[in-house]
């Protein structure tokens, strides 16, 4: 075998473990960053408020200044063409999962979401779907993992990436994997798109985060906070449930007694 048919599968592997290496090294953090005053759902605390720091000054250093200059630079319609464009790739994945959860009718949306953008819509640059009224029904792995019953344990900051739960983590891989992105050839085009990607999210979030500044005492608990009641909500929704408060096990529920 030529030492090019080896190294895909040795950067997979290697990416896999990682983030095992990851996961595992936040669960033995768990016991003793843990204390009376604790949240329940983020045992792991002093750990993710330093990851928090580490995140906030490469965001200040890198991504915020890229971002801000990217929003200033390029007119309003574009940006919105590249958020759709990413939107659409987004949708072939939520069909994936959709599927997983034997959710037909997001399943279906999904589905007709990705053909009329991409056929219709320049590749997804512009939300056709969206204006026909199809709904979108994001979904990833890690909901499809809370729709078959398993919980989200606790609340995880990853390095760059912000805000997770190891159940996210876990699922991390996966999700990389049914990115479209990766199909593209060559590496370098393919790396550009990740790149604009996250210039993209990022400005997007600018507004907010000028909002989440200025308003939030405690920016580290309020964002926590959030994270976790959104994927609370969109638990309930691919087990078919209301959210109920402070829950994010993403269970199905219960069988009825007899």
């Amino acid at each position: 075998m030529t030492k090019g048919a080896q190294r895909p599968e040795k950067k997979h592997a290697t990416g896999a473990s990682r983030a095992a290496a990851l996961v595992l090294g936040a669960l033995l953090l768990a016991g003793c960053a843990s204390g009376p005053q604790a949240h329940p759902d983020d045992p792991l605390e002093p750990y993710n408020r330093s990851m928090t720091r580490f995140n906030d000054a490469v965001d200040a250093a890198v991504l915020k200044p890229v971002a801000t200059a990217y929003q200033q630079a390029t007119p309003a319609p574009v940006r919105t063409g590249v958020s759709n464009f990413f939107s659409n790739l987004g949708d072939a994945w939520s069909f994936v999962n959709n599927t997983l959860q034997l959710r037909a009718e997001g399943a279906l949306s999904s589905f007709f979401r990705v053909g009329i953008n991409t056929l219709m819509g320049l590749g997804g640059v512009l939300d056709v779907a969206s204006e026909m009224g199809l709904e979108r029904h994001k979904q990833d792995f890690g909901l499809t993992l809370g729709r078959w019953g398993m919980p989200p344990g606790p609340y995880l900051v990853l390095p760059i990436l912000g805000p997770s739960t190891v159940r996210d983590t876990l699922a991390l891989p996966v999700d990389m994997r049914g990115n479209p992105v990766r199909q593209v050839d060559p590496v370098s085009a393919r790396n550009s798109l990740y790149a604009l990607r996250v210039v993209d999210t990022r400005a997007n979030l600018l507004r907010a985060g000028e909002v989440l500044d200025g308003a939030a005492l405690d920016k580290y608990s309020f964002t926590r906070d959030v994270f976790l009641q959104v994927r609370s909500q969109r638990a309930a929704e691919a087990a078919g449930r209301d959210a109920a408060p402070g829950s994010d096990d993403g269970r199905l529920p219960p069988e009825p007694q007899e």
